[in-house]
């Protein structure tokens, strides 16, 4: 007898780009059978008139930060799961906000909403090794130590390295590729990196970027293109990775799809000479946590936040929406949420991303191609990831799955109430179980950390 059968659902094919009418049949964990499943089973989901999607993957966000959460609950996972996303990649843009084995550690004992694998971030790794000066670059022995770390820390089983360049401007290409020197030339990792420096200099950012993936020999992920480059110059950028690829190099591409991006603002994306670079003025910030929760910046207020509050997340709206629809249509692009949040406030990315995808851009807008998006929301992901059981429905692969209603499904995350769960989203499971019944969260500890290899 099945654990689960799910019936009358329109079942994505991504290989085949097709809609397979019919059942899907779930048993320890993995789903055995597709179209007509006549076996019984223990739980029947009726999913007439609904889409029946492998879980979406998303390769960029960020994990909880346990100095915020106490490990008493969850501040992003749980949004993650509410939109249909079953597996993530954390540890983005150079920042671990806690330790790899920590956060093994947390999950192994609670477990979580979704399913985590980790990169362990360079600019985490430059803290630890004693190096907090963002403007300062590391010395001989930071840098061997780095490189140690890193070795342990793929050893462990983490899915590669991530970089934030912007972040800290103290790193110099050199350091980026000195902090692989026992990890080089493997394919089955994955290097990430948060750019250099975006808009004007976002070309620049890009090469930077493929020449530590080729001489590292090491795949890379430019992560957030819709931050970088959606300034004026995305098609350029495109075509500037697409040229890359043609060439040999293993480099790909995620974006989001807003026109506004958030980090901290005290960090050095919001140094002097940023709203030039932007060509906008202060109001194009706006502030997230109490006491300046949904407040727009002038330059006193700006400065006073950069300096009483500079871990506060901040939002900037600065990017072209068509330029991010370009970049999202393109083949090398897969979509990521970048989601972030502090005690549950920050960008809506991290509540409403691939909801948004299907329900603006390609239900709403039509510009996007179902299952184009579906695609890069899913298999894509998995096949960069190299998560060989996840990202397709078919026989012998993990039950991460996710059904939508695609007349409804929309995301209602504001920059205001950015993680007010979307329409649509009727079911998840994860790993077989179900997590989400009816638009309602049933479960939030179905979800494992994976290490590198294991999924």
């Amino acid at each position: 007898m099945l654990d689960i059968k799910i019936v009358n659902g329109k079942i994505i094919d991504i290989e085949n780009k097709k809609i397979i009418e019919g059942d899907l049949g779930i048993k320890d964990g993995k789903i055995t059978d597709v179209g007509s499943v006549p076996s019984e089973a223990k739980v029947v989901i009726d999913a007439k008139g609904k889409h029946v999607s492998p879980g979406f993957i998303d390769i960029h966000m960020h994990e909880e930060d346990f100095s915020l959460t106490k490990k008493e609950g969850y501040d992003i996972a749980h949004t993650m799961l509410n939109m249909g996303v079953t597996t993530c990649a954390v540890g983005n843009c150079g920042n671990n906000r806690q330790g790899i084995e920590e956060l093994y550690e947390f999950i192994k004992e609670k477990g979580n909403p979704v399913n985590y694998l980790t990169y362990i971030g360079h600019n985490f790794l430059r803290n630890e090794v004693g190096n907090t000066d963002i403007y300062k670059k590391s010395n001989r022995e930071q840098i061997e130590k780095m490189q140690k770390l890193v070795a342990e820390a793929i050893d462990f089983g983490a899915v590669g390295v991530s970089y934030g360049l912007e972040y800290c401007p103290g790193i110099d290409t050199e350091e980026a590729i000195a902090i692989t020197k026992e990890i080089q030339g493997r394919d089955d990792l994955l290097l990430a990196a948060h750019y250099r420096k975006d808009a004007i200099h976002a070309l620049d950012s890009i090469d930077e970027m493929a020449y530590i993936g080729k001489e590292t020999g090491i795949p890379f992920q430019i992560s957030h293109l819709s931050s970088c480059s959606a300034f004026g110059n995305m098609t350029e950028a495109l075509n500037l990775i697409q040229d890359y690829r043609d060439k040999g190099l293993d480099i790909m591409v995620d974006a989001y799809p807003y026109d506004a991006f958030s980090t901290f603002i005290g960090s050095a994306v919001f140094d002097d000479g940023c709203l030039e670079t932007w060509n906008k003025d202060y109001s194009a910030i706006m502030l997230t946590e109490e006491p300046f929760k949904g407040m727009y910046c002038d330059k006193e207020l700006f400065e006073k936040a950069r300096k009483e509050y500079p871990k506060m997340l901040a939002v900037a709206y600065v990017m072209n929406e068509e330029e991010i629809i370009e970049a999202l249509n393109h083949p090398l692009v897969m979509v990521a949420s970048d989601g972030i949040y502090r005690n549950h406030s920050g960008h809506p990315r991290g509540a409403g991303t691939f909801p948004r995808v299907i329900g603006r851009f390609v239900r709403d807008r039509k510009v996007m191609e179902f299952f184009d998006a579906i695609n890069k929301m899913t298999y894509m992901p998995a096949k960069r990831l190299k998560l060989k059981n996840k990202g397709l429905l078919k026989e012998g692969y993990d039950a991460d799955i996710t059904i939508f209603d695609y007349d409804t499904i929309i995301d209602n995350a504001t920059f205001q109430d950015p993680q007010l769960r979307p329409s649509g989203i009727e079911y998840v499971l994860v790993g077989g179980k179900v997590a989400i019944e009816e638009g309602r969260t049933i479960c939030h500890t179905f979800g494992k950390f994976y290490k590198r290899g294991e999924a």
